[in-house]
């Protein structure tokens, strides 16, 4: 986000006395040199809003961004704004729930505390970091420009994090195929990529989306040397859908 809109967010939150649940995840995850990371919180400080003027909680997880351990349950929150009595209940109901497995709750710790300048891991972990964050760029990058290069097909700047929303411009024929199977356009769609490809990406439908369009959302996450064969077969799919219900 920018950081007007942030800021539009929190005086909209304060004004109508909202919680704002801040997910950080893909803080690190910025792939355009003009986009910075901005938290709420410290754009909520900078507008001159305290403790008492706005709750927040944000979050973090070892699960996504450039630390990727999808298999390991670890994170974290900060909650601010709150009274005692309330994160008294907050305490309670973390505590009755199961607790992250031990390499969960190290990578967490880890997560909260990397390497700093002069540790004797700081190297190698500064190097992998910006390995695998230039090889997400990368990978995003082209899977942009293949959507782009897509028949109807329109794919805004992957600036961040692991996914892409490309729209879909559907010809009449499938639209009216896919109504006759009782399925969205979208989802119609992603099922034959899905039967034809074993391509795996999710209907915007299902994930809100202006009525009248139709989107799907795909991740970034294939190794990068399997990425060309992907669009290959993405490619090659959509020609023949395309073909096949034009109009």
């Amino acid at each position: 986000l920018a950081e007007e809109n942030q800021r539009e967010i929190v005086e909209f939150c304060r004004q109508e006395g909202l919680v704002l649940l801040a997910d950080k995840v893909y803080q690190e995850n910025v792939y355009v040199p003009e986009k910075k990371f901005h938290s709420f919180k410290k754009v909520s400080r900078s507008m001159g809003y305290g403790e008492k003027d706005i709750h927040l909680v944000s979050f973090q997880s070892v699960s996504k961004g450039y630390h990727g351990e999808c298999g390991k349950r670890g994170g974290y929150m900060e909650v601010t704004g709150f009274g005692a009595d309330v994160r008294e209940q907050m305490y309670k109901v973390a505590s009755v729930n199961l607790c992250s497995n031990i390499s969960g709750q190290i990578l967490a710790s880890l997560v909260m505390s990397p390497p700093k300048v002069g540790d004797e891991s700081y190297e190698s972990y500064s190097v992998e970091r910006d390995v695998i964050l230039s090889s997400l760029s990368r990978r995003a990058k082209m899977l942009e420009d293949a959507f782009n290069n897509l028949e109807g097909v329109t794919c805004n700047k992957a600036e961040g994090a692991m996914y892409l929303f490309p729209c879909i411009h559907l010809p009449e024929k499938a639209i009216k195929a896919a109504e006759e199977a009782k399925t969205a356009p979208d989802a119609f769609y992603c099922r034959r990529l899905l039967n034809a490809t074993g391509i795996v990406v999710v209907p915007g439908s299902g994930l809100g989306q202006v009525p009248g369009t139709w989107h799907f959302r795909c991740t970034i996450l294939p190794h990068e040397d399997k990425i060309p064969a992907v669009i290959d077969r993405l490619t090659d799919f959509h020609k023949s859908f395309m073909d096949e219900y034009r109009d």
